[in-house]
């Protein structure tokens, strides 16, 4: 059984009302990504009872429960993400757009930037698949109306 163990690690890309940045926030005290700027986002946990609830949760305690972004759940982009210590994770990243609301970081992160898209290639330090996940969301963004998102 533990060769088919992995976690699920939901990833939230941000982009502002006009869909010109995302919103990046800095690592804090992680394994491995301290100090780097990554995506919102966690794992899955066995009491979220859906995929929306524990994106709902996941931003509720790293940005805020005030923080209110539009979410689109039915893709992803994803990616297979080997950690230090050896273990698994698929890392879903969902697409969203800011609605309303402060961000008040939790003590996982140290700060946050709204970064525009003309200075993401440039922009470090972050994770090098940022670029790449972002590109391919906006692809997807083409094919999404606005009665399927979720406002959370």
């Amino acid at each position: 059984m533990d060769k088919y163990s992995f976690q699920n690690c939901q990833k939230i890309v941000v982009f502002s009302k006009n869909k010109s940045k995302v919103l990046l926030c800095k690592r804090k005290g992680e394994a491995d990504y301290d100090g780097v700027f990554s995506f919102i986002g966690g794992k899955m946990e066995r009491t979220d009872k859906s995929i929306l609830a524990g994106l709902k949760r996941e931003k509720d305690e790293e940005v805020g429960s005030s923080f209110r972004i539009k979410i689109y759940t039915t893709y992803s982009i994803n990616h297979h993400f080997i950690k230090k210590d050896g273990s698994h994770m698929i890392l879903p990243h969902y697409y969203a757009i800011y609605n309303s609301g402060s961000i008040h970081l939790n003590k996982e992160y140290s700060e946050y930037k709204w970064v525009p898209l003309t200075e993401l290639n440039d922009f470090e330090p972050k994770i090098p698949t940022i670029p790449d996940v972002v590109k391919n969301l906006l692809r997807i963004s083409t094919l999404l109306l606005d009665d399927e998102f979720k406002l959370i």
